[in-house]
């Protein structure tokens, strides 16, 4: 259940930002409506990818300070792209399937409704350890001018 609590917080504070964005935000002045803060997934603006594909529900260049959501839909044994690391805390929510985390050196398995918690600057991984699709959300704020 805790999953799902942390889900919460993470979409009410999404929420809270796309509410509080600063005057002089690109997307002030009443450009913030529901047409622009709905978004239901739609099969053709995916972004294909060797292991499966992307949908973002919350792109980077929407919100001022880079937060995203994203999903990622990857095929069994695959992963989206090697471990690495990089500026900005990241979070995994598993939606279906079997996840594998690896976390600096460390790896263990998760199934639907757990998070995964990547700490900045940390080396982390996320794959599929089952024989069906892995489907998943990516929380994360993306620092300026990074894609």
């Amino acid at each position: 259940m805790k999953p799902l609590i942390l889900l919460w917080a993470i979409l009410a504070t999404l929420g809270a930002a796309a509410q509080n964005t600063p005057k002089d935000s690109a997307k002030t002045s009443g450009s913030y409506s529901l047409k622009n803060c709905f978004n239901h997934f739609d099969k053709d603006k995916v972004v294909p990818m060797a292991a499966g594909y992307q949908y973002w529900f919350i792109d980077k260049d929407f919100l001022p300070d880079g937060l995203t959501v994203k999903m990622s839909v990857v095929a069994p044994g695959k992963a989206s792209h090697a471990p690495h690391h990089h500026a900005g805390d990241e979070i995994f929510f598993v939606l279906e399937g079997e996840a594998r985390f690896y976390l600096n050196g460390e790896t263990t398995t998760g199934g639907p409704q757990t998070t995964f918690y990547c700490p900045e600057n940390s080396e982390h991984g996320i794959s599929n350890a089952g024989d069906k699709e892995l489907k998943y959300l990516v929380i994360r704020k993306y620092p300026k001018g990074e894609k």
